[in-house]
């Protein structure tokens, strides 16, 4: 029976959506779930964590190096919980934070790594996007002496918050490294919902032509509470922040409504929205590859049916 170690990314207190879409994953492979919680004072965290349905008990691991959570700090923790704990699978979300953790996690445990889980098939089989997402391939995992792993968080859904773990102090012993040190972080701040986690999402791409020309897209977004993303090709012209990426490249969304404006649907863009509930895409170019995944489609100049489409609504 599989044991299994989900790592919960949290920030502020707040323990991060995806790591309930991540505990259907885990819910999927089947057997104990403890859900690992390492924090400067990790408990409010744990209470939340807690709630999840399936969740097994919580552990928490209390230590000042954790105050800024950091890849180089964090992976020797985890893996001293993972080998005192006995368990068959230690994951994550596949976010920034879990691509720079898990990695380092499974170099340490010597082991490879299963990246962007998809779909499960057992405790060792799963799907995973290759080629930009354009195939999906199987994979086998060996089994011994753990499988590690990241989930892809637009192919769960989030479980539910039903549930009553006990949570419990967990100390691990783990050299921590001292060549990495924190020196600050700078976030960038929004009234608007967070473009991974976000129901609704309304995004800009090139043919806005500048980052003034965002503002009718922030507008339709502001009507009907969505974030707002950006083709690759938008960030690289420089009317929007990376953050804002959506793609292959960028951050794979799932919401239940993505409405897309001036944007043709290159590989990469459409790799990161396929898992989307609905595609809404307004391009005044009839022959765009956007218009081939879309449920909706509306040819017309983006400049006159987005303003409209904003008044109305």
């Amino acid at each position: 029976m599989s044991k299994i170690l989900l790592i919960a990314e949290h920030a502020d207190g707040q323990l991060n959506a995806g790591v309930a879409k991540a505990m259907d994953c885990a819910q999927q492979i089947g057997g104990d779930v403890d859900v690992a919680i390492l924090a400067e004072s990790g408990q409010s965290v744990a209470d939340q964590a807690a709630k999840l349905a399936g969740v097994t008990r919580v552990l928490v691991v209390d230590n000042a190096a954790n105050a800024h959570p950091m890849a180089a700090t964090l992976a020797p923790q985890i893996v001293a919980l993972a080998q005192q704990g006995g368990y068959s699978h230690v994951i994550s979300t596949n976010s920034t934070q879990g691509k720079d953790l898990m990695p380092r996690v499974a170099a340490l445990l010597g082991v490879p790594q299963v990246t962007d889980i998809m779909a499960v098939h057992g405790p060792n089989s799963f799907d995973r996007p290759i080629y930009a997402g354009n195939a999906i391939i199987t994979v086998e995992a060996p089994a011994e002496p753990l499988i590690c792993g990241t989930v892809r968080l637009a192919s769960f859904q989030p479980v539910a918050s039903d549930n009553s773990a006990p949570v419990e102090a967990a100390s691990v012993d783990a050299e921590i490294p001292s060549h990495t040190r924190f020196q600050g972080v700078e976030i960038h701040k929004s009234d608007r919902p967070d473009l991974q986690s976000a129901p609704r999402v309304v995004s800009g791409g090139r043919a806005l032509g500048s980052s003034e020309n965002f503002e009718i897209i922030y507008k339709l977004a502001d009507k009907i509470g969505a974030a707002v993303g950006a083709s690759r090709a938008a960030v690289d012209s420089g009317y929007v922040p990376n953050d804002m990426q959506v793609g292959q490249t960028g951050k794979i969304i799932a919401p239940e409504l993505y409405i897309c404006a001036g944007i043709s649907g290159a590989i990469q863009h459409l790799a990161g929205i396929k898992d989307a509930r609905t595609i809404v895409a307004i391009n005044k170019d009839e022959e765009a590859p956007i218009f081939e995944v879309a449920d909706y489609g509306l040819v017309g100049d983006l400049f006159e049916v987005v303003p409209e489409l904003a008044e109305k609504l």
